[in-house]
């Protein structure tokens, strides 16, 4: 990490730390690095769960799931955000036991493929009260999510509209709007959405085919570090909804601020409740009838799974030391290059405690923090030069064997992973309740 980007990096978790009441300090008084706050805070994490001992019973690769995180995030967004109804994004990470956590939390769920929704009725989930947000569906997509119980939609286009001909009037769509956001990790509003000063025509042909509007919904992008989109999105959107009630003689009542919330991977962020302020300020005066809803993804599932991955082989090359993984960027770290995030990567003798081969106190250091750390490129296993992790990270010494550990790794990388050159996916392993 360059110094600017690490001095930027204190600056912000300092001010995180004040607002949230955590901040530590170092072995000399300066505020703790944003890295030395989350490798604490893992190890102690590594020693509850006994990260150890589900290694050595399940091997490495191996990514770790923990429902409770999830609960501990959907209950932040309660807190936060109390007057938003929750529907997870399943696509974030799709698997059957979040999809319970989130169930049992008594939040719902948006779905984008006929997949996912087979994902949820596997899970005994009643789907009649999710969101499918996808603004491009086949007539038969469009169709089967209806008899499954779906009944609200999302729509962008006029070529959209008229597939919903001859559904029965019970549905309802929501018309997604697009604001770009150059800020954002993925600014979302290129794909998908109309631009709120051509949204009237759309709304009139929805209502010309007799399709009900109920609202409309926006993605202000991934990872917003900011409430300012959200604040700007809303009050436009909320001008908007207002001004076509009175030309259409309509009466709306849906807002969808979709997802974005940020969390923190290789730097800080903003915590949600600065972005909840902002939010909820913008929300101010919004008529009761209307329902607020929110699309998080990734802020949800993105803490619920670490992942531990050993080195299969170290080599000295031209620019430096390289230590190979048993998984890389097409399988369980396939979020670098889809999404261009970076979680932080631990030795796991930085760690302490049984996971990092020694025994001491929950969270603190071992004596691999004494040893002086040289930059390495981390690589994954697949027989090509795409396939690399990071570069020059400075790490303890690497060895064959050794286990690395990453945080913040549920969003996007099972769900994203492919078995390319015959590597067998990631396996995941639930904490026991």
């Amino acid at each position: 990490m360059s110094t600017t980007m690490a001095d930027r990096s204190r600056r912000l978790a300092t001010r995180i730390g004040r607002a949230t009441g955590t901040t530590t300090r170092d072995a000399v008084g300066r505020p703790a690095s944003h890295r030395e706050l989350v490798r604490r805070e893992l190890a102690a994490y590594a020693d509850r769960i006994d990260l150890a001992g589900l290694v050595r019973e399940h091997g490495s690769p191996l990514f770790v799931l923990d429902p409770d995180r999830v609960t501990t995030q959907l209950l932040a967004l309660r807190r936060e955000l109390p007057m938003a109804r929750v529907h997870f994004a399943t696509k974030s990470l799709p698997h059957p036991a979040v999809i319970r956590a989130v169930d049992a939390f008594g939040a719902g769920f948006e779905v984008a493929s006929r997949g996912e929704i087979d994902l949820l009725e596997r899970a005994g989930i009643a789907t009649a009260h999710c969101l499918h947000t996808h603004p491009v569906k086949t007539v038969a997509d469009l169709t089967g999510a209806y008899l499954r119980g779906i009944r609200t939609f999302v729509v962008d286009n006029p070529a959209e509209v008229a597939k919903f001909r001859g559904l029965p009037p019970d549905v309802a769509v929501l018309v997604r709007l697009s604001y770009p956001n150059s800020a954002a990790k993925s600014d979302l509003s290129s794909k998908f959405g109309v631009r709120p000063e051509d949204a009237a025509p759309l709304v009139a042909q929805c209502l010309r085919e007799g399709l009900r509007v109920a609202g409309f919904t926006f993605h202000v992008g991934s990872q917003t570090a900011s409430a300012a989109p959200w604040a700007h999105a809303i009050r436009r959107t909320l001008a908007l909804m207002g001004r076509l009630e009175a030309a259409f003689d309509v009466r709306f009542d849906t807002l969808d601020l979709g997802g974005g919330f940020p969390v923190a991977y290789d730097e800080p962020v903003p915590s949600l409740a600065d972005l909840a302020r902002g939010i909820r300020s913008a929300l101010d005066g919004v008529p009761d009838r209307y329902r607020i809803l929110i699309e998080p993804g990734r802020f949800v599932s993105a803490p619920a799974m670490t992942l531990v991955t050993r080195v299969i082989g170290v080599a000295e090359r031209a620019d430096g030391r390289w230590a190979y993984l048993d998984q890389g960027v097409y399988g369980a770290y396939s979020n670098i290059p889809a999404e261009d995030v970076h979680a932080l990567v631990f030795a796991a003798s930085e760690l302490g405690g049984a996971i990092g081969g020694e025994r001491g106190e929950p969270g603190g250091a071992s004596r691999a923090d004494d040893r002086a750390r040289v930059p390495v490129t981390l690589a994954g296993p697949t027989c090509d030069s795409v396939d690399v992790i990071a570069r020059r990270l400075p790490l303890p010494a690497l060895a064959e064997g050794d286990l690395l550990v990453s945080p913040m790794m549920g969003a996007y990388t099972a769900a994203t992973a492919t078995s390319f050159n015959g590597i067998t996916p990631t396996p995941v392993v639930v904490v026991p309740a």
